[in-house]
């Protein structure tokens, strides 16, 4: 709020939900003559007051305030009484501002402090109203989610798969023939000592041995955090510590601690968080396999203040896409110090989300070819309740900030287009600008379904925003007469851009599709099943959006089912040991697995009841391959176009959908199971490495299905 000179704004207030503390945070400042006020509070008998100010990096950023001046603020009231009420009092330059704190108020509960039954109730609140909005089923699916995320399940995991013996491990490192300096960067400010010190432990612990620590303290004001660093310094060598003089934030404390390194590889460490013990170890097995690796990531979880584990983030590889809408690299990063230096380190200016900026303007510089992926927890990142206290408005300068860093990168790479954030903090929403509207030739097969057709092209026509498209219909023999009638409105609407291709053979979905392909002149390929309607009006231009780079090979499309549960949001191989769907059945305001139902996600390949490729793609691939008759010819085209070194993409904004099998019926009759069996044991035959092992979703996932839950070997 504006009073007179002083500007107050509160981020939150919070009450202790074991001690009943009430802590409110926020800042202020004297906006016209830019100093900080003084905080004091009137005499109050009904609680005891304690008042800290700090430098809030953020705010002074963003009104280019001095390093010195702290407007950062934490009043911590601990109340004698239930009611009654505290008054704060802000001075700057003889104006005084007032704020009242009500004792007696239900503020929320502080993360991390609730009681057992505060946290079941809360649970039981935010199951209710997920119910409320998804239903029973899609409550059910989430539940096992979650449980699989943050219960036993995952505790489960740990034990199956971080079980190697150390001894085992060690003679793994003594094989290795390169043994690179690993020079670990890491800023350090005003930490909690007992977590920089369980920090400094984990590198410390690590089984390779051939590391060096390198700090940078960032003027931190707590005496205690040079103690902490000098004792460990003095106790280890491999320690290397500078300290500023003055404050200046992450990116300069991190640039003064990659001085200090003279590694090959360079990993990053936060000040609270732990690598497990075999972190280093298995950065390093990676550049013994490739030595031309030049940059490292792998998987990461959260640590809480007892040391459990919880909330494992399962990455794909490499996927450039997706990074463009969150930085799901996060840790563990490990670059090259030559190329970090040539880059002149983390860029000032972008404090916030400087490592998100860092990877993208790093990974432009590299060959795709010398990025990896470890798909392993190797790092644990620190939650504490202080942080999560604070956490909604530093994550809306972050968001802030991470909009820049993607502006930048776009402007960098000669690309135009808009950039906004995204449906939750640290997603954000990429949109392309289409540079030529090319001729799109939307290619739909079908055998009558008058109701289908009509409702998919009338949608088509009413709302799509895209003026450059011709329709093709691909009939196979239809024997209704409304069809003609159908196709002679069409044909009056849109004139020699409605096409009706007439084929009459034996059912078999890919030869027609390839058939009425050859009659097509749109520079883009648009294959559409018969039984889907548009529902966002900028659906074909979000495909196009895409299409258009030379680098992306087929796109695809998010449908759902008439009650809004997803029906296709990407497809992932190796599901049900051949292909499936991820995310099946999920409702729509789910945000998915790590958000990727609001992001547009790398995935080998999409359905082709909605896909868009170039035609100078589909032809150099030869087009559908017409011994998948009916299943999996949509898999097998994505795979082909694949290998043609493309990304293939789900756009999660291109949104129609989709009345899943109305036309052909399902595959429940001896002639159809066995036809199916048929093309998914040649699925396997001709995609097995792709089967086993796919790049866009994590072997630590289910093989079951498209739940995202974690995969645990019987």
């Amino acid at each position: 709020m504006m009073t007179n000179k002083v500007t107050i704004t509160i981020d939150s207030i919070l009450r202790n939900g074991q001690d009943k503390t009430i802590t409110v945070k926020g800042w202020a400042f004297d906006q016209e003559n830019k100093v900080a006020p003084v905080i004091t509070v009137k005499s109050s008998p009904n609680a005891e007051v304690e008042i800290v100010q700090f430098y809030r990096m953020d705010v002074n950023i963003l009104f280019d305030l001095s390093n010195e001046m702290n407007v950062g603020f934490e009043i911590i009231i601990k109340p004698r009484a239930s009611k009654g009420k505290v008054i704060v009092q802000f001075a700057a330059n003889e104006v005084i501002t007032e704020y009242s704190v009500k004792l007696g108020k239900k503020y929320s509960i502080e993360l991390g402090t609730e009681t057992p039954t505060q946290l079941k109730i809360s649970k039981i609140r935010k199951g209710l109203g997920y119910l409320r909005r998804n239903g029973l089923k899609s409550a059910l699916n989430r539940y096992k989610l979650e449980k699989f995320i943050n219960g036993d399940e995952y505790r489960a995991w740990i034990t199956q798969n971080e079980n190697r013996p150390i001894v085992e491990l060690v003679a793994e490192i003594e094989q290795f023939k390169i043994k690179p300096l690993i020079s670990i960067v890491m800023p350090v400010y005003n930490i909690e000592t007992k977590w920089l010190a369980k920090c400094i432990e984990s590198v410390q612990k690590q089984l390779y041995k051939n590391w060096e620590l390198c700090i940078c303290d960032d003027a931190s004001t707590n005496t205690e955090v040079k103690k902490t660093l000098e004792r460990f310094a003095s106790r280890d060598e491999r320690i290397k510590i500078v300290y500023r003089q003055t404050n200046g934030h992450i990116s300069l404390a991190s640039n003064d601690a990659l001085e200090l390194a003279s590694g090959e590889f360079v990993a990053l460490l936060d000040n609270d968080d732990e690598l497990a013990i075999n972190a280093l170890s298995e950065v390093v097995k990676v550049i013994n396999q490739t030595p031309d690796v030049e940059f490292i990531y792998s998987d990461e979880d959260k640590i809480n203040e007892d040391g459990n584990r919880f909330e494992p983030a399962f990455k794909p590889d490499w996927s450039p896409d997706l990074l463009m809408g969150t930085n799901y690299i996060s840790h563990l990063s490990v670059y090259r110090r030559d190329l970090l230096l040539n880059l002149e380190g983390f860029r000032t200016g972008v404090e916030g989300s400087q490592d998100y900026d860092l990877v993208l303007r790093y990974t432009e510089q590299i060959a795709e070819k010398n990025i990896k992926h470890i798909p392993k927890v190797l790092y644990h990142w620190r939650t504490l309740p202080s942080s999560t206290a604070s956490s909604a408005s530093e994550k809306t300068y972050a968001d802030e900030v991470g909009v820049k860093v993607l502006k930048d990168a776009l402007h960098r790479r000669g690309i135009l287009g808009n950039v906004s954030k995204g449906i939750a903090p640290g997603f954000y929403a990429i949109s392309y600008d289409v540079m030529n509207e090319e001729l799109v030739s939307i290619i739909i097969p079908t055998r009558n379904g008058y109701e289908d057709v009509k409702t998919c092209v009338d949608s088509i026509i009413d709302k799509t925003t895209y003026s450059n498209y011709e329709i093709i219909i691909a009939d196979n023999d239809s024997d209704d007469p409304k069809m003609d009638e159908l196709y002679a409105s069409y044909q009056q609407k849109l004139g020699s851009r409605f096409i009706v291709d007439e084929i009459d053979i034996p059912f078999n979905y890919s030869r027609i599709n390839n058939i009425a392909a050859s009659k097509a002149k749109g520079k883009y390929l648009l294959f559409l099943n018969n039984d889907t309607q548009v529902i966002a009006p900028d659906w074909m231009t979000r495909m196009v959006s895409y299409g258009q780079f030379e680098r992306v090979g087929c796109v695809g499309a998010k449908l759902y089912y008439p009650d809004r549960t997803i029906q296709h949001a990407g497809v992932i191989m190796g599901l049900g040991d051949v292909a499936g769907h991820g995310h099946h059945y999920f409702p729509d305001k789910d945000l998915g697995y790590f958000g990727r139902l609001y992001l547009d996600v790398d995935y080998l390949a999409v359905t082709a009841a909605c896909v868009l490729v170039k035609k100078v793609d589909f032809e150099m691939v030869g087009g559908f391959d017409e011994e998948f008759t009916i299943a999996f010819n949509d898999v097998d085209l994505c795979m082909k176009v694949y290998e043609l070194g493309r990304y293939n993409v789900w756009a999660h904004q291109a949104e129609l959908y989709h009345f899943e099998s109305k036309s052909r019926g399902y595959e429940n009759t001896p002639e159809k199971i066995t036809r199916f069996d048929g093309e998914k044991k040649l699925l396997q035959k001709k995609w097995r490495k792709y089967i086993d092992n796919d790049p866009f979703y994590s072997p630590n996932l289910t093989r079951g299905t498209g739940n995202f839950t974690i995969r645990i070997e019987s």
